[in-house]
């Protein structure tokens, strides 16, 4: 799950640093997504492989969601939520992990399986003029956003690097992560709105 979590998170922030261009210039916005076309067969086996990440991660969700269900019959000799380890972040991690899902349907549909001969900068201008898209999409970084922030600590703690020390720091660096990301993507649908 953290493996898989970071690779996601990895391509969330180039994928916020790639359309971030659209913030400074739409011509360079478009040459950058025009690029991105046309490396056809490479571009198709990254999405390939992204799109395994994404299954696998979901699948570990789901193997873990089971495995905590089946334990829940035991009691913990620590009750963590007291100790502040185990909160609603946590708890809702399949709720947002599951309007993630579905937000990530709806981006590709509205824009990488849309009508590839409109260019891409119509394409989102389309998009993001919908005021249900716009409600959608929103909903999307909001659950996108939980989600990463609580992600990004658990992966801290499943790859050891939990300690009191850096215990803030790496909290503090996963929501300045997030927040980079999704402030991006909130940005990019504020142009839109506001245009």
């Amino acid at each position: 799950m953290a493996v898989t979590g970071l690779l996601l998170g990895s391509f969330l922030l180039f994928h916020a640093a790639g359309n971030s261009l659209i913030l400074y210039n739409q011509a360079i916005f478009a040459t950058y997504a025009e690029h991105l076309q046309s490396l056809g067969l490479l571009l198709a086996i990254v999405e390939l492989l992204l799109a395994a990440v994404f299954i696998a991660h979901i699948l570990t969700g789901f193997s873990l969601i089971l495995s905590n269900r089946k334990a829940k019959g035991r009691k913990y000799a620590i009750n963590n939520s007291v100790l502040g380890l185990r909160g609603w972040p946590s708890r809702i991690m399949p709720i947002t992990g599951t309007v993630v899902l579905l937000f990530l349907l709806i981006h590709l549909v509205t824009l990488r399986f849309m009508d590839q001969a409109v260019p891409i900068a119509e394409r989102i201008r389309q998009v993001l003029t919908n005021p249900l898209l716009i409600l959608l999409y929103t909903a999307g970084m909001i659950a996108i956003c939980l989600h990463i922030s609580h992600g990004f600590w658990s992966l801290t703690q499943s790859l050891g690097m939990n300690h009191p020390r850096w215990n803030g720091l790496m909290r503090g660096l996963g929501w300045l992560a997030t927040i980079f990301s999704i402030g991006i993507f909130i940005a990019v649908i504020l142009l839109h709105i506001l245009l």
